[in-house]
C-alpha cells in the first residue's frame, strides 16, 4: 500500500504525535474549566459577605508619618477640625481617609512641591481615639463601650448589657464614615435573619436601640397593661388577649380606641361584640393607641372622658412583651 516501507515508522510517529497533544488538550481544557468552576464556586460562597469596611481616620487620633528610606519619621495628632500639619507640607485635611488614602495623600504633597522623587509613604495610626462605639436607646446600659476592630451589633448590644423589654426591632447604625447616611437593621434573633441582623460596627459607630410601639389596654379587663408590640401587626383581638380578655361586667358594645392625631387624640367606637362574633372585621392598631372598655353596671364610666381615659393609660405600669 506504501511505496516505500520506511515512511510507515515515520506516519505512525506523526500519528501518535497528534493523538497525544490532543489528549494534552483536554485535559488541559477540563482542568481550566474545572478550576474555572472551582473559583466560581469560592467566589459564590464569598461574595455574599460584604467586605470589612476600612478603618477612617478620625479627630483625636495620633498618626505616625514617615518616607520609606529618609530620616522623615514625625507623629502628629489630628485636630479636632480634622487636619494635620507636616514639616515641608504644612496643614492637610486627613480626616475620614483611609489609611491609604492618607498615604497618597502626603505623598502628592511630597512631590509636588519637590521635596521627595516618587516618596513611599507610610502612615500608621498608632492612636485610634475613637475605638469606643455608642450603644443608645432601649439597652440596659446605654454607653460608650471600647470595642477596639470590626466587631457585629450583637457584640455592641452585648456589651451595653442586652436590649430592654421595651427595645423594638430597628436599630440604626451611623457609621463614623458616613454620619449623615446611617443604616437601619431589623433586629432579630431567627436563625433565618441572623446574618441580615448582625452585621459589622466599626469603632466611632454609633448603635441606637428603637423603643418598640406600645398598644394601651385599659378599662374593665382582667389585667390593664401596655403591651409592647415586637411584630408590626396587633389587633383589638390580639391587645385585648393580651390584658387576659375582658371581665363578665365589661360593655363591649361600648368600646372605644382612643387614637393621636395632628389634631389631638381621636375616638373611634369599636365594635367589640360584633368582632367576637365574627360579624365584623378586627381593627390593626398602631403604636400608642389605647383600648378602652367600660364598665357596663356603671353608666358613668362608659361616659368617661378621652382625657380621663388618656392619665388612666399613662398611668399603666406593667409592660409585657407581644
Amino acid at each position: 500500500m506504501f511505496s516505500n516501507g520506511a515512511a510507515i515508522p515515520g506516519v505512525l510517529r506523526r500519528f501518535f504525535v497528534c493523538f497525544l497533544l490532543t489528549a494534552l488538550l483536554q485535559v488541559g481544557t477540563a482542568a481550566a474549566q474545572n478550576a474555572g468552576s472551582q473559583q466560581s464556586e469560592t467566589l459564590s460562597q464569598t461574595g455574599s459577605q460584604s467586605p470589612i469596611p476600612e478603618m477612617l481616620i478620625g479627630g483625636g487620633d495620633l498618626l505616625e508619618v514617615s518616607v520609606f528610606g529618609t530620616d522623615f519619621v514625625k507623629q502628629v495628632r489630628v485636630s479636632g477640625t480634622g487636619e494635620i500639619s507636616l514639616p515641608l507640607v504644612g496643614p492637610l485635611k486627613v480626616s475620614g481617609l483611609s489609611i491609604r488614602d492618607a498615604e497618597q495623600t502626603v505623598a502628592r504633597e511630597l512631590s509636588q512641591r519637590g521635596y521627595f522623587n516618587d516618596p513611599q509613604v507610610s502612615v500608621f495610626d498608632r492612636e485610634y481615639t475613637t475605638q469606643a462605639i455608642s450603644v443608645l436607646g432601649e439597652v440596659q446600659k446605654p454607653g460608650i463601650y471600647p470595642l477596639p476592630g470590626d466587631r457585629n451589633l450583637f457584640d455592641a448590644i452585648s456589651a451595653a448589657g442586652g436590649t430592654t423589654a421595651r427595645a423594638g426591632s430597628q436599630v440604626s447604625i451611623t457609621h463614623r464614615g458616613r454620619p449623615d447616611r446611617p443604616d437601619v437593621v431589623q433586629f432579630s434573633y431567627d436563625a433565618n435573619a441572623i446574618e441580615r441582623s448582625n452585621p459589622r460596627v466599626s469603632p466611632g459607630d454609633t448603635v441606637v436601640v428603637a423603643k418598640a410601639g406600645i398598644v394601651y389596654v385599659v378599662g374593665d379587663v382582667r389585667e390593664p397593661k401596655g403591651i409592647v408590640m415586637e411584630n408590626s401587626r396587633m389587633t383589638v383581638l390580639q391587645a385585648i388577649a393580651m390584658a387576659q380578655g375582658a371581665n363578665p361586667t365589661a360593655a363591649l358594645d361600648s368600646a372605644r380606641l382612643i387614637r393621636k392625631s395632628a389634631d389631638g387624640p381621636h375616638e373611634t367606637p369599636i365594635p367589640l361584640k360584633k368582632i367576637l362574633a365574627a360579624k365584623a372585621s378586627d381593627p390593626t392598631l398602631q403604636a400608642e393607641d389605647i383600648l378602652f372598655l367600660p364598665t357596663s353596671t356603671a353608666k358613668s364610666a362608659g361616659r368617661r372622658s378621652i382625657e380621663a381615659i388618656i392619665q388612666a393609660a399613662t398611668g399603666v405600669a406593667i409592660y409585657h412583651p407581644y
